[in-house]
């Protein structure tokens, strides 16, 4: 990551992003939190705005090393949701929120609409919601929030009122294949943290009188993690291929399925290594583990991604290899 911005912003989360940082605003979300403000004010969040309007005009392509990092980092806000939302607030000419921004997409309910489990949403001030074909910015302030399962997400539900004087952002299918993106960004940089997490307990932990990496069984099973940690993150790449802001469909089908089958097999199988101490809350993996499960399913898990991608195929005029090539030629 030879980026000026990912090495900055790589400094500043290691300084900044620490588990403590994690376990507290998991007991008690605070929207305001230093983490935010002094992200906010570094100028990161509008990375992908363009430079008239303030921000640095990155590319999607320039951007993901940041998307990577703040899975690395297990970043709390939702802060890659907030680049790309601040940029297309921007490319529609509306006035940005100071607050982080969450994605989501949205039914209709009898008080108007609502949503499932919301990523971020409790250190969020707005989300950019999927309705009704059309893509709108809500405040969270006029949204009831119910909790989720995972402690910084909710349910969100607002009337029907908040979204017909809500102003539209973009369309539904550009929200769903972005945010397939985005989580195929954030998990790309989970499984690279939990794979060099395991690689060191790994040469560290002693047992029978020498580190276990040095057993076989430990080293198929880290060779195992490292081929899927890596695939999954050429995969994640592909998304984000794009100079504009629009994600390519069929190269984010391929990312997001291959990083949320990642998930599953990494996730297990660094809590094997790790035995019963990668499971305890005191163990900073589980602030790892716990994400790629959730940002697995988040946005499509990878059948909902396999069927697309399957789709695809049967649509193409010509070869399937073709359609493979044509995906995977980052110069097409």
């Amino acid at each position: 990551m030879d980026n000026l911005f990912a090495d900055a912003l790589g400094q500043w989360l290691a300084d900044r992003c620490t588990p403590e940082t994690i376990r507290a605003l998991e007991k008690q979300p605070q929207p305001n939190h230093t983490l935010w403000t002094k992200l906010q004010t570094s100028g990161f969040a509008d990375a992908l705005v363009p430079e008239d309007q303030g921000g640095a005009g990155l590319t999607l392509a320039e951007a993901y090393p940041l998307v990577e990092l703040c899975g690395q980092y297990a970043m709390p806000f939702p802060f890659a949701e907030t680049m790309l939302g601040r940029a297309w607030l921007a490319q529609a000419q509306l006035p940005r929120p100071e607050g982080a921004l969450a994605l989501t997409h949205a039914i209709a309910s009898p008080e108007g609409l609502c949503t499932g489990g919301v990523r971020g949403a409790r250190l969020a001030q707005a989300t950019l919601v999927a309705f009704d074909q059309q893509v709108r910015l809500l405040p969270l302030a006029s949204a009831r929030l119910e909790p989720d399962v995972f402690p910084l997400d909710a349910r969100l539900h607002w009337k029907q009122a908040d979204w017909d004087r809500a102003p539209t952002v973009g369309d539904l299918r550009e929200l769903r294949t972005s945010l397939a993106a985005l989580y195929a960004g954030l998990t790309a940089g989970a499984l690279l943290h939990i794979f060099s997490r395991t690689l060191q307990y790994a040469n560290e932990r002693q047992q029978f009188g020498k580190p276990i990496g040095k057993f076989q069984a430990i080293q198929h099973q880290l060779s195992v993690m490292s081929e899927h940690v890596f695939a999954a993150r050429m995969s994640a790449q592909l998304a984000f291929t794009d100079n504009g802001l629009t994600v390519d469909t069929l190269r984010t089908a391929i990312a997001k399925a291959r990083t949320s089958e990642a998930a599953l097999e990494v996730a297990a199988l660094s809590h094997s290594i790790h035995g019963a101490i990668g499971f305890t809350a005191e163990y900073d993996l589980q602030l790892f583990t716990r994400r790629l499960n959730l940002w697995r399913q988040t946005a499509g898990s990878e059948s909902y991604w396999h069927d697309q991608v399957g789709a695809s195929a049967l649509a193409h005029p010509g070869l399937s290899l073709d359609l493979i090539r044509q995906a995977t030629d980052l110069t097409c």
